[in-house]
């Protein structure tokens, strides 16, 4: 007796297969899916899975969900997990199929697959159609309203994946890749993206692999090791694994060698199988990159200073034209070498980045990665050159450390978008700084850091301040150049006075005024000696800080430096109003407000405007500060609003009207702790009030 016949659509000849059971005789439940391995806070994509699984996507569209994101991920881990949970829900049962779009050899072509489901239905081997379409035929007529779970795992493109998907609306199909398959997405497929784990997620998953006791005892070293394997589930289970070979293994032990960076990826190993190596997964998504074009901006772009980076910054480090680096990117994006990051730009994952830079030791010569460093430090140095101008178009600096000038430079309209440029590119300067030091380049090290002082002036960011200040010190001093030296002296004195630390900031000041008598520099001395006048204002000693003021008043008069002797006049103005010598202060104050009306420098006018407001009293003084308060929000000036706040406080106390004054003083200190500052004088008022 001889079952249904099936005949494959579009087949030629009359072919005809026919299964040799009886006709009430059922297809075998195919049940193919291998076992699941442990998944932790995987919530949002299981809910999405749910969803597609429901029919959301459409009523009778096949149900097809890609789960995509970098090696070691754990997009197979969610996906089995998934299917297992579900599986009741399939009474048909399920199929998988390693795909091996990321193994060594070829990937496995859907012809070959199709063959394997097929025969999982029961059909004899002579019986499977030899072509692709004869045997996507008679694999959609085996599925066709049946129910079921389709696992298509390590899939490298949707040409690979589509002869495999069930037509039946019944089914669900989860396809897992290292590229984002755009091709199934645009055919009704929905995106399952998997990111890094979150730190609790990633130390619950620890603790599943070495226990909780170890890892409560060494609670830090937990946390840091979660950090050093980037977060990534299988790096995590790779050191679980090691450590927990080790019993008396400490976690401080894996962290010490997690943190050579040289050598993390070669530690996240166990033995010779590619399969418990993170290295090995990564070479595998390299390796199957589309082109050399590709390759070497990964390779290149491992070796930027900095976490993200945009087409412009990529465009310069790569020295290629930036319409091209935006294609060679969204390909690695796709590949899920490298994520998207917030306005628009790209990061890698931190073990990708490792991996990238371990490729450009390989493969680029030594020239060239010196080069390519080069070019990214310049692209820092040569844009922040250009916020300089925008922001503050009076400030006279030569950026000179600049030798490669990107082709397609960026441009700002105003200060507030220069402004925020070079905020959100704050820990990309950090260790571009860094890199320049670690490479040599002292002089382009130490400008980039006094490029960075529109930041400082209008954002603070005070607490991380001083350590960038800091290692320009490092790199003006590391080349010999005196000039630079004492320039980043009365920087580190600048950062360590915005942290209330006094005594430090007037060492440094003092350190730079003995350099500047060195070279007997006048101007530069009166520079520092007005620096000095601010620290003992700071202190509360006026009267000393009125002295240090008239002394430098004098030179910079004699220099016809016109804004110079304006902001002067502004410190020698906040002197006499603590001293009660308003009058004075008034005259000098309206003086700078003159000297200033040509000036491009809307944050000194309005400081101006802040003392003389305070200077004058009353009414009219309270609505001018309040005016320019509003001016220094306008312009995102911290400092300024600081500032301005502190005045009407004072402007409160003087009417004994300590409950508005305590609020303006608070909210002052709320403003400069957001930007990671301190300042004595705000805690001396507010311990003065009594209400």
């Amino acid at each position: 007796m001889f079952g249904p016949a099936l005949q494959a659509r579009d087949v030629h000849g009359g072919i005809h297969l026919h299964q040799t059971t009886s006709p009430e005789t059922p297809l075998p439940r195919p049940s193919q899916l291998p076992a699941g391995h442990p998944i932790v806070n995987r919530h949002d994509a299981l809910a999405l899975l749910d969803d597609i699984h429901a029919g959301s996507g459409g009523t009778g569209a096949p149900k097809v969900a890609v789960v995509s994101g970098p090696a070691g991920v754990g997009k197979t881990a969610v996906a089995l997990h998934w299917s297992h949970r579900e599986y009741d829900s399939f009474p048909d049962g399920g199929l998988f199929a390693d795909l091996r779009g990321h193994a060594i050899d070829e990937p496995v072509q859907p012809t070959e697959v199709l063959g394997w489901f097929i025969r999982a239905f029961g059909v004899e081997p002579k019986h499977v159609p030899a072509g692709l379409a004869e045997r996507s035929a008679l694999y959609q007529s085996l599925v066709s309203g049946r129910r079921l779970v389709v696992v298509l795992d390590n899939a490298v493109s949707a040409a690979q994946v589509t002869p495999l998907l069930p037509a039946s609306a019944d089914s669900v199909t989860i396809v897992t890749s290292r590229w984002r398959l755009p091709g199934l997405l645009m055919r009704g497929a929905r995106a399952v993206r998997l990111e890094q784990l979150s730190p609790e997620s990633s130390l619950e998953l620890l603790e599943r692999t070495i226990g909780g006791d170890r890892v409560r005892a060494e609670p830090e070293a937990a946390e840091r090791l979660v950090e050093l394997c980037a977060r990534l589930p299988l790096a995590l289970c790779v050191a679980g694994a090691r450590l927990a070979t080790r019993p008396r293994w400490p976690l401080s032990e894996m962290v010490q060698a997690l943190t050579h960076e040289r050598r993390r990826l070669a530690e996240l190993s166990i033995g010779d199988e590619d399969e418990t190596k993170v290295q090995a997964a990564l070479m595998l998504s390299y390796d199957g990159l589309s082109s050399e074009d590709v390759g070497r901006v990964y390779r290149r772009l491992g070796l930027f200073p900095g976490t993200t980076f945009d087409s412009w910054s990529a465009a310069a480090t790569v020295a290629m034209p930036r319409a091209q680096v935006r294609t060679l990117l969204e390909i690695l994006i796709d590949a899920n070498l490298l994520d998207d990051a917030p306005g628009g730009g790209y990061r890698f994952h931190d073990l990708v980045r490792l991996h990238a830079r371990e490729m450009a030791d390989r493969d680029e010569p030594e020239m060239i990665r010196e080069q390519t460093v080069h070019r990214a430090v310049d692209w820092f140095l040569f844009t922040a050159a250009t916020v300089n101008r925008v922001v503050m178009p009076y400030r006279r600096v030569d950026f000179d450390a600049v030798v490669n000038e990107p082709t397609e430079p960026l441009t700002f309209d105003d200060r507030a978008q220069a402004l925020d440029w070079l905020d959100a590119e704050f820990p990309n300067f950090r260790a571009a700084i860094r890199v320049a030091i670690d490479q040599g380049l002292f002089t382009a090290a130490w400008q980039l850091v006094d490029a960075l002082w529109p930041l400082f002036l209008y954002r603070g960011r005070h607490d991380e301040r001083l350590e960038i200040d800091g290692m320009g010190l490092e790199a003006a001093r590391a080349c010999a150049d005196s000039v630079a030296e004492a320039k980043m002296l009365n920087r580190t004195g600048l950062a360590h006075r915005a942290l209330g630390e006094l005594d430090e900031a007037a060492a440094d000041f003092h350190a730079a005024l003995e350099i500047w008598r060195r070279e007997e520099n006048r101007y530069r001395i009166s520079g520092s000696t007005r620096r000095l006048g601010l620290v003992e204002l700071d202190r509360g000693h006026a009267e000393e800080a009125v002295a240090l003021f008239r002394e430098s008043l004098s030179e910079y008069r004699a220099a016809r430096e016109s804004r110079k002797v304006a902001l002067l006049l502004c410190d020698l103005s906040e002197a006499l109003i603590e001293l009660g010598e308003t009058a004075e202060a008034v005259g000098c104050l309206t003086e700078a407000e003159n000297l200033l009306i040509e000036v491009d420098d809307p944050h000194s006018r309005a400081r101006a405007r802040v003392l003389l407001g305070s200077a004058q009293g009353g009414e009219a003084g309270t609505a001018l500060v309040r005016q320019e308060l509003e001016e220094m929000r306008r312009i995102g000036s911290a400092i300024g609003q600081v500032q301005a706040l502190q005045a009407l406080g004072d402007l409160a106390r003087r009417e004994r009207r300590e409950q508005d004054a305590r609020a303006f003083y608070e909210e002052a200190q709320r403003v400069l702790s957001r930007s990671g500052g301190q300042s004595r004088q705000l805690q001396k008022r507010l311990s003065r009030l009594t209400g």
